[in-house]
C-alpha cells in the first residue's frame, strides 16, 4: 500500500490499497501515515483509523477486498475519495439467487456488499425465482450494472444441501473435482495393491507392531496413527505414523495442482468438502484398520516420566489393529477393560507427563466451545449438543504436537548446515500485541480477577488467567476474549516460534490428507532425508504458497462458521417470540451481541431496542453505559432475552432484553 506523501494544489492526491464496502455500498480505503523524511504538511492530523470513505456513486465498479487506486477529493472532517480503476479483483465468482425483474433474469449475490444486481449473459434452462446459482462476474465498472456468466445450478434456496454447498462456493471452494483430477484418483486407486506391495521393501516393516487409530465416530478419512512397543526398563517406543499423502500425489500432477488451490479441507456442520478425491483421501491414503498402509513416521523412544530419549524419522508401512473412535479408547480406559488396555494405559501416562511439562512452559490451553447439530433426514436441526473434549481427544492432541515440534526442530537444525537449502515452512503465532492484552486486562480485573499490568505479556500471563477462570461462570467469555486478543496462527518460511503453544519450533506434519502444508513438510524432511535436501530453487515460491494456504485457512474456517450460523438461525426460526437464557458475548457501538445459553445461537440487541437511555460504548471496559442512568452491559453478563427475528438468508437474529 502507498502511504499518502502530502501534495501541492494542483497535483492529484493518488492512494492505491484494499478496499472494504459495507452493506450500505460505502467504500473504506486504508493507507498509511507518511514515513518519516516526507512532507506531512497535508496529512499531520490523519491517523490510521482515518480511512478513505468512497460513497457508492464514486465506487468505480470497486468491490469488497478489490485492490484499488483512489483519488483522495478532501481530507475532513474526515479523507473522502473517488475509485479512478480496480487494479485487482479480490475474486470473480459469486453464488446469487436468481430473481426475475420486469420479465427478465437478474442474479442477486448472497454477499450483501455486492450492491447492484448482475445481468446475465446465459440463464439456466429451467429457471425460476429462488434458484442458487454460481455466477462469474464478466463486466462492471461502475456506470452500468454488472454482467455475469453462469457458471453453475447449485439447487434450490432452501434446500439443505444447496445451502451448504453455497456456502463453500462463496468462500471459493468447489464441491467437485474437475475430470483430470478424479481420473488420477481412479488410477491411483486401481494400481493401489500394487503401489504397496512394490514400496513396501524399501520401508522399515512396522505390521508386526501393535497399531491404532483413535478419531471422531464420524471421521472418514484416518491421517494418523499410534503404535506401542514396550522395551523394557521402563522405556517404550512410540510410533507416530503420517498417511504418505506425497508417495501418491506428485508435483506437477493434476492431483497436486487441484490440492494447492483448494490449500485445506473444508468441514461444514455434517460433510467434508476434501482437499484430495475421495479414491485418496477415504481410501488409498487412509490409515484405515486391517489393511496395509504407506506412512512417514515420528518414531521416539520415551522413558517412563515422558522424557524422549531419542527420535528417529522414516518411511513406513504400517497396518492399524483397530480403529477406535474417541469414545471407545475412553470407555477402555474407563473401565481398564477392552482391547489393547496395556497400549492405551501406556499412551495414556505418556500424554499427561507431556501435558503438564507443555503447561510448566507456559502453553495456553484455549479449551473448546463448539457445538453439534443433530440433523434429520432433510437436514434439519432437530437439536445442539455442546461437544465435549474427552482424555482420549487431549492424548491424540499431545501425540500430535509432539511430533509437530520434533518434525520442525530437526529440519531446521539440518536447513542451517546446508546453505544451499537453508528453507523451511513453519507454523507460527505472534505475540499478541500490547495494547489488546491490555484491554482484556481492564475487562477480567473489572470483574474480579487477578491480571498483570506491563508492557511485555507471555504465555504464561495469558495460561494463568485461564486457570484462574476454570469452572466460572464466566469462563466461556473470557476464553472467547482472550482468544480474540491473540493474534492468527499463520504459514511462513520466517520462524519466530508459536506464542500459544510456548514452543520455539513448530510446523504442521501430521494432516497432510487434508492440509496442503503438511504435504510440503514432507516432501522437504524427506529430501534431507535422503541426503539430497530441496534446491533453494525448489522452494523458491515456498513463501508465497504459505501465504496462499494461510489464506485459505481463514477462507475454510469462514466457511465452517457460516454453516454453524446457518444451522443456528434454522434452528431457532420456529421460536420467534420464545424467551431465553443467554449471556452478553460481545459489545459494539450498535448493539450487543448475545449468546443463547443452550443452543449457543448468538443474536443481536440493537442499541435502539435498550430504549431506556442513550447508551455509549466503553471499548476497553468491553460494556455499553447508559448516560443518565449509567446502568451497564458488559461481556459476560447474563441476560433474559426474547427472540424477536430470524432471518435465514442474513443468517442473522435479533432479540430484545426482557426487562
Amino acid at each position: 500500500m502507498t502511504p499518502y506523501q502530502g501534495h501541492k494544489p494542483q497535483e492529484k492526491k493518488l492512494i492505491t490499497g484494499i478496499i472494504s464496502v459495507s452493506r450500505k455500498g460505502v467504500g473504506y480505503v486504508k493507507w498509511s501515515i507518511p514515513t518519516e523524511g516526507q512532507d506531512t504538511s497535508s496529512t499531520k492530523q490523519i491517523t490510521p483509523k482515518d480511512d478513505i470513505e468512497v460513497q457508492p456513486d464514486n465506487l468505480g465498479g470497486a468491490l469488497h477486498n478489490d485492490i484499488v487506486e483512489v483519488e483522495l477529493s478532501g481530507l475532513f472532517p474526515r479523507p473522502k475519495g473517488k475509485v479512478l480503476k480496480v487494479i485487482e479483483r479480490a475474486r470473480t465468482e459469486f453464488v446469487c439467487t436468481l430473481k426475475e425483474i420486469r420479465g427478465g433474469w437478474v442474479a442477486l449475490a448472497d454477499d450483501g456488499r455486492f450492491y447492484r444486481p448482475i445481468i446475465l449473459v446465459n440463464t439456466p434452462v429451467d429457471a425460476k425465482s429462488g434458484l442458487k446459482i454460481l455466477v462469474k462476474l464478466v463486466a462492471f465498472d461502475g456506470t452500468s450494472d454488472p454482467t455475469g456468466e453462469l457458471l453453475e445450478v447449485i439447487g434450490n434456496a432452501g434446500d439443505h444441501r444447496t445451502e451448504m454447498n453455497a456456502i463453500v462456493m462463496e468462500h471459493g471452494f468447489r464441491t467437485d473435482f474437475p475430470e483430470a483430477v478424479s481420473a488420477e484418483a481412479k488410477n491411483v486407486e486401481l494400481h493401489q495393491a500394487e503401489s504397496i506391495a512394490a514400496e513396501s521393501k524399501n520401508r522399515a516393516d512396522f505390521r508386526g507392531v501393535t497399531t491404532m487409530t483413535i478419531d471422531p465416530a464420524d471421521a472418514k478419512d484416518y491421517d494418523d496413527a499410534l503404535s506401542v512397543q514396550d522395551l523394557g526398563n521402563d522405556e517404550f517406543e512410540i510410533g507416530i505414523h503420517i498417511a504418505d499423502v506425497t508417495f501418491f500425489v506428485r508435483p506437477g500432477s493434476a492431483l497436486d495442482d487441484e490440492a494447492i488451490k483448494r490449500g485445506t479441507s473444508v468441514y461444514l456442520v455434517d460433510a467434508t468438502i476434501p482437499m484430495l478425491p475421495l479414491e485418496l483421501s477415504g481410501n488409498v491414503c487412509s490409515l484405515r484398520q486391517d489393511e496395509d498402509r504407506l506412512a512417514f513416521s515420528a518414531i521416539f523412544k520415551i522413558n517412563s516420566k515422558g522424557h524422549v530419549l531419542d527420535r528417529r524419522f522414516e518411511r513406513t508401512i504400517i497396518r492399524s489393529d483397530k480403529r477406535f473412535t474417541y469414545e471407545e479408547a475412553q470407555e477402555v480406559l474407563n473401565t481398564q477393560e477392552g482391547p489393547f488396555l496395556a497400549e492405551l494405559n501406556t499412551l495414556r501416562s505418556l500424554s499427561r507427563i507431556l501435558r503438564r511439562e507443555r503447561a510448566k512452559d507456559g502453553a495456553i490451553d484455549f479449551g473448546d466451545n463448539e457445538v453439534r447439530f443433530v440433523l434429520d433426514d432433510t437436514g434439519k436441526p432437530l437439536r445442539v449438543v455442546r461437544k465435549e473434549r474427552i482424555e482420549t481427544n487431549l492424548l491424540i492432541e499431545e501425540f500430535m504436537l509432539l511430533a509437530n515440534r520434533e518434525v520442525a526442530f530437526f529440519v531446521s537444525k539440518l536447513a542451517e548446515k546446508t546453505p544451499d537449502s537453508p528453507i523451511f515452512l513453519y507454523r507460527i503465532h505472534d505475540e499478541p500485541k500490547a495494547d489488546r492484552i491490555d484491554e482484556l486486562g481492564t475487562f477480567v480485573r473489572a470483574i474480579g480477577y487477578d491480571f498483570k499490568k506491563g508492557k511485555k505479556y507471555t504465555a504464561r500471563d495469558i495460561s494463568d488467567l485461564l486457570q484462574q477462570i476454570q469452572g466460572k461462570p464466566e469462563e466461556h467469555l473470557i476464553r472467547t476474549a482472550t482468544l480474540r486478543s491473540m493474534a492468527k496462527a499463520i504459514y511462513t518460511t520466517r520462524n519466530i516460534g508459536h506464542f500459544g503453544l510456548a514452543f520455539d519450533y513448530y510446523t504442521h506434519f501430521t494432516s497432510p490428507i487434508r492440509r496442503y502444508p503438511d504435504m510440503l513438510v514432507h516432501r522437504i524432511l524427506a529430501s534431507h532425508l535422503s541426503g539430497k535436501p530441496m534446491s533453494k530453487q525448489e522452494l523458491s515460491g515456498l513463501e508465497r504458497m504459505c501465504i496462499a494456504a494461510s489464506e485459505q485457512e481463514a477462507k475454510a474456517v469462514s466457511a465452517e462458521r457460516d454453516s454453524i450460523r446457518y444451522k443456528s438461525v434454522e434452528f431457532m426460526l420456529d421460536k420467534v417470540g420464545q424467551e431465553f437464557s443467554g449471556v452478553i458475548s460481545g459489545v459494539t457501538d450498535w448493539g450487543l451481541y448475545v449468546e443463547e445459553e443452550e443452543s449457543a445461537a448468538e443474536g443481536l440487541v440493537r442499541i435502539k431496542a435498550l430504549g431506556d437511555d442513550f447508551y455509549n460504548y466503553n471499548q476497553k471496559a468491553y460494556a455499553l453505559v447508559g448516560e443518565r442512568t449509567k446502568k451497564k452491559y458488559t461481556l459476560g453478563d447474563k441476560v433474559r432475552i426474547k427472540l424477536t427475528a430470524a432471518d435465514l438468508s442474513a443468517r442473522t437474529l435479533d432479540f430484545e432484553l426482557v426487562k
